[in-house]
């Protein structure tokens, strides 16, 4: 028999009301709703979600973030994303666009992001973003894996100012959400998420420097999901039960 509902994660936002979606970089779905022309296709209901917060969902549900009330879920990558997640359960907000910090200025002078807009978090700390600094300080092109290798052997200064744009900016543009959510934990997905320094000392001390408190005590955790908790996280919407009841499920099958 057909399931009762299929979850989709997708990029972009689709509008909590008219459901029409925007803000995707797959630029034919913006001004379409997907769920309905899915749901006309495939005769059956579907759940749709962006895709940071299915992600988000999972590693609060099953993943690294389980058991933390609120949890913010970092997708830094090609784009940079993120999702709230309450109690188990997504914010989406009035507009659907919660947890869309990537989006936020940082500095209303700084690059032009692929939606036109300057200077925004995604501006700075994208996969992209890492790579054009990197070629501003060095003159060369690199993918930002050959990147992150050189600043680990210590010989390619550029490599070494790349890293140290990154958790500076990272510093800067996380301090907003700690400062105005206060979230118990904070999960980095994405491939920008991998590189280690995130997590170091050092960048801690600069949140720390940063923040409206004097110790600075969230954990910034790696995901334990991987590249999956997407597909996790939309399977927990077609289901209708509470996501706890999932959640103790779908870490047995992951760990």
């Amino acid at each position: 028999p057909l399931p009762a509902k299929i979850g989709i994660g997708t990029p972009g936002v689709p509008d909590p009301i008219s459901h029409i979606m925007k803000g995707c970089n797959t630029i034919c779905l913006n001004g379409r709703s997907l769920r309905k022309d899915l749901e006309a296709m495939l005769g059956i209901k579907i759940a749709l979600a962006n895709d940071a917060n299915c992600c988000a969902l999972a590693e609060a549900t099953c993943g690294a973030a389980q058991g933390f009330e609120t949890v913010f879920g970092v997708i830094m990558g090609t784009g940079v994303g993120g999702g709230l997640i309450v109690r188990g359960n997504v914010l989406e907000g009035r507009h659907g666009i919660a947890g869309e910090w990537g989006q936020i200025i940082l500095d209303p002078h700084g690059p032009t992001s692929v939606y036109g807009t300057k200077g925004t978090i995604e501006a700075f700390i994208s996969g992209p973003a890492l790579e054009k600094f990197y070629a501003a300080q060095s003159g060369k092109i690199s993918p930002l894996r050959e990147i992150v290798e050189r600043a680990h052997t210590g010989t390619d200064p550029a490599a070494d100012a790349t890293i140290a744009h990154l958790t500076d900016r990272f510093a800067d543009a996380i301090t907003i959400i700690i400062d105005t959510l206060d979230p118990h934990a904070i999960v980095i997905g994405g491939g920008v998420g991998n590189i280690d320094e995130l997590y170091s000392e050092s960048t801690r001390e600069k949140i720390r420097s940063r923040i409206f408190n004097q110790t600075f005590e969230t954990p910034l955790l790696r995901p334990l999901l991987g590249d999956s908790a997407g597909v996790f996280g939309a399977a927990m919407l077609s289901l209708n039960q509470p996501p706890g009841d999932f959640g103790s499920r779908c870490f047995q099958r992951v760990g």
